[in-house]
């Protein structure tokens, strides 16, 4: 009683306060249909620094709940019937929040007849592979049920993301109480923080370089270990979905089941890194991703379909280049003083590094 009697509510503010200090960009994505959520959100935010971004049903007006809450169970059955097939779930309003700029993601979302609101299924089934490697917490409302059903939504819905710890349910009992609850909950997630902001690797392929934001795991914590040395230069063939090759040495695995999704970095193997330009599931370790870049983007950057690709792994940009085009001025012919030659003219020329008489 006495040890209870000292972790005060000073003890537990203190904690809160820290949390809110040194956690790293994060946001706040939420749907509220009746209110609650809204609510909670408000309370949250009130504690920690953070954006909102709030999902709304592209159909407005609809009443879930009607009919001993008819359509909500339609859209619910749907779902369940063909969870994979995107034609399942009800379409949202289109959403520009760019989750790159996010280590962060709070989910508040209510549960619907023991499952996650239908509406919120839509934005993390789209949403899915741009959370991956993310931390991601869950709040979750309800009147009376319990939210086991929504947490396995969630975890059906985010396979690659890195849970901050259990999801807080709030429900008609406690809301009052949500500024405590959440005050309470917040010290128990292990969210990144801004002292652990993602490492930047640099990827240089023939004279092209890239960005990678990599994970923080043993591997990766190795890697950046050995990239501080030197750079490494790899020879990475082609495998019909990513590029990948023997790195030279090992790094420690923790491999899971993962859907690798365009621009994904893995290990393979204890000592193989993969890139990927399409999609594979397999066994791997988590290692990062290539920073913005489209499917198409990663095909032309990867010289996916070619054999024997000179790829540099480094912690620096050795090249300013970014972006390199072809110069169409090939045609041109200059003078010996090395301007341009005018149509007509006669005498020595240059054209394409050689002199030519004409």
């Amino acid at each position: 009683m006495l040890l209870t009697c000292c972790s005060s509510d000073s003890e537990i503010k203190a904690e809160t306060n820290q949390v809110q200090t040194n956690m790293a960009k994060t946001l706040i994505v939420y749907y509220s249909y009746t209110g609650n959520c809204k609510a909670i959100v408000n309370s949250l935010a009130s504690q920690i620094t953070a954006d909102q971004l709030e999902i709304q049903p592209a159909e407005k007006g609809l009443q879930y709940e009607a009919n001993g809450y008819a359509l909500g169970t339609q859209l619910l059955n749907a779902i369940k019937a063909n969870p994979n097939d995107a034609s399942s779930y009800p379409a949202i309003d289109p959403v520009t929040v760019n989750l790159d700029d996010y280590q962060n993601i709070i989910i508040v979302t209510p549960l619907w007849w023991s499952q996650m609101a239908a509406i919120m299924q839509t934005y993390l089934f789209n949403n899915s592979a741009k959370l991956a490697g993310k931390t991601v917490g869950m709040i979750v409302s309800s009147h009376s049920s319990g939210i086991s059903g929504v947490v396995a939504d969630a975890q059906r819905l985010l396979p690659n993301v890195t849970w901050a710890g259990d999801a807080l349910w709030i429900n008609n009992t406690n809301h009052s109480n949500r500024a405590s609850l959440i005050q309470d909950w917040l010290p128990t997630q292990n969210f990144q923080t801004s002292n652990n902001m993602a490492q930047l690797m640099y990827i240089t392929i023939d004279g092209v370089t890239k960005t990678a934001t990599l994970v923080d795991n043993a591997a990766t914590q190795a890697l950046v270990a050995k990239l501080q040395e030197a750079p490494v230069t790899v020879t990475l063939n082609d495998n019909n979905f990513e590029i990948w090759g023997a790195l030279g040495f090992s790094l420690p695995s923790s491999n899971e089941y993962i859907n690798a999704q365009a621009g994904d970095i893995v290990l393979y193997g204890g000592s193989n890194i993969c890139i990927f330009y399409d999609s594979n599931s397999y066994s791997y370790t988590r290692l990062g991703k290539i920073d913005g870049l489209s499917e198409s983007g990663l095909r032309y950057f990867l010289k996916a379909g070619q054999s024997s690709i000179s790829v540099t792994l480094s912690l620096t940009n050795t090249t300013g280049i970014s972006q390199i085009r072809a110069d169409n001025t090939s045609s041109r012919t200059y003078t010996l003083q090395g301007t341009l030659a005018q149509a007509g003219h006669k005498g020595i020329i240059i054209q394409n590094g050689k002199k030519i008489i004409r």
